[in-house]
């Protein structure tokens, strides 16, 4: 049977073992490496602020923990924030969808000032950097028309638009400007936003962005979407139409240039060719030329040799001959001569019809030798002509005999 002490002490051990499962996840809390934490004192009310990692005195203290980094997303998703609405100067409407990265700062005076502003890091991402970006898409639409945004100054649009966000938005004034439109070429005026400049150059600042008065770091946003009204985005296809257009004519107008200039150099190229071919056929007829000239000439001066050679022989052979005469008379050329004569005069009367020297019968002695003294007195008579005309002394001259 228990006592009353044991009754007592069981029950204070009951109490004991409750308040520990009860109290105990409230007196120490675990701190992760990726957040940050801050406690506040249930009696003080007292803010402590933690960035190292372990575990840490609660004390019975509200915790509440913030990312060191955290994405925000703002994308046509039902579980993140809406897009960034843009408004542009020639009344054109654009959302724009993407995501930033934002980090906490570290220093415990920043951090409690957040958590005393904000509360929660939804808060934080609601509070202060949605309307960070939110402010600095709505005054950066009005400095460019709808479709510079889509087209040549859609990278000066996220500039002025991460600038705004990070540093606070620009002081503008109106301006009028003209501006026509795309579809119907119908001129209009508009007022357009331009960023007032500093002396140093620098825009000049309305007011102080949210992240940097709270001393949040903010990277670059990333855009992953442009979303234009229909008019717009039927403005764009028809510029890009048109733009194709003109590029397409003028690659085309340069194309033709370009082949202008291609026929141009290939014919001064075929003519140079053909000019130096035909200095080269010159060439070769002057080459030609100048050796037939050549050869002729050789050939003249060949003929003059030969022809001296020929007078020279000719005289030679002119001048032996008449020595020859000097020294002999020719004598037996003329000698020659008499015999071939007298040969033919003996076959020519060898040749004589019967009775044409003498008669065929001849009556005694004296009479038929005196017929064949006719036949040698004449055959003499020529032969003695012949000698005459030849020059040739036939006569046996005196003393010749002894010699």
């Amino acid at each position: 049977m228990m006592t009353t002490g044991r009754i007592i002490t069981a029950a204070l051990g009951i109490i004991a073992a409750l308040f520990v499962l009860i109290a105990g996840p409230m007196l120490v809390e675990n701190l992760d490496a990726s957040e940050i934490m801050v406690i506040q004192s249930p009696v003080s009310g007292e803010l402590s602020v933690y960035t190292e990692p372990g575990w840490k005195y609660q004390g019975f203290g509200t915790v509440t923990k913030y990312p060191r980094r955290k994405e925000f997303k703002f994308t046509p998703d039902k579980n993140t924030a809406d897009g960034l609405q843009i408004r542009f100067y020639d009344g054109g409407h654009a959302t724009m969808f993407g995501s930033v990265s934002w980090e906490m700062p570290l220093d415990p005076k920043s951090v409690i000032e957040i958590h005393k502003a904000f509360r929660s890091p939804e808060g934080v991402e609601n509070q202060a950097i949605n309307r960070a970006m939110q402010a600095a898409a709505y005054f950066s639409g009005p400095t460019m028309s709808s479709l510079d945004s889509a087209a040549g100054r859609r990278n000066e649009l996220l500039q002025i638009i991460n600038d705004q966000m990070l540093n606070g938005v620009y002081k503008t004034v109106s301006k009028t400007v003209d501006h026509t439109d795309p579809l119907t070429q119908v001129k209009r005026q508009i007022t357009a936003t331009e960023i007032v400049m500093g002396g140093d150059g620098q825009p000049v600042r309305a007011q102080e962005s949210y992240v940097k008065k709270f001393n949040i770091k903010m990277l670059p946003m990333t855009v992953s979407q442009f979303k234009y009204d229909d008019v717009v985005e039927g403005q764009i296809k028809t510029q890009q139409l048109a733009i194709n257009q003109v590029t397409l004519a003028v690659s085309n107008a340069k194309k033709a240039e370009q082949d202008v200039i291609t026929t141009e150099k290939q014919g001064q190229a075929n003519a140079a060719k053909a000019k130096w071919e035909q200095e080269v056929e010159n060439a070769k007829t002057i080459a030609n030329a100048q050796a037939r000239v050549t050869i002729a000439e050789a050939q003249v001066k060949e003929a003059e040799a030969f022809k001296k050679s020929e007078i020279l022989r000719g005289e030679g052979e002119a001048s032996r001959k008449r020595l020859v005469m000097e020294a002999d008379g020719q004598l037996d050329k003329k000698l020659e001569a008499i015999v071939k004569i007298n040969g033919m005069y003996a076959d020519a009367i060898a040749k004589a019809q019967p009775g044409a020297w003498a008669p065929a019968v001849q009556m005694g002695q004296g009479s038929g030798a005196g017929a064949g003294s006719r036949a040698t007195d004449l055959v003499d008579l020529m032969t003695a002509k012949t000698a005459k005309e030849l020059g040739v002394d036939l006569s046996v001259k005196a003393g010749a005999a002894k010699k």
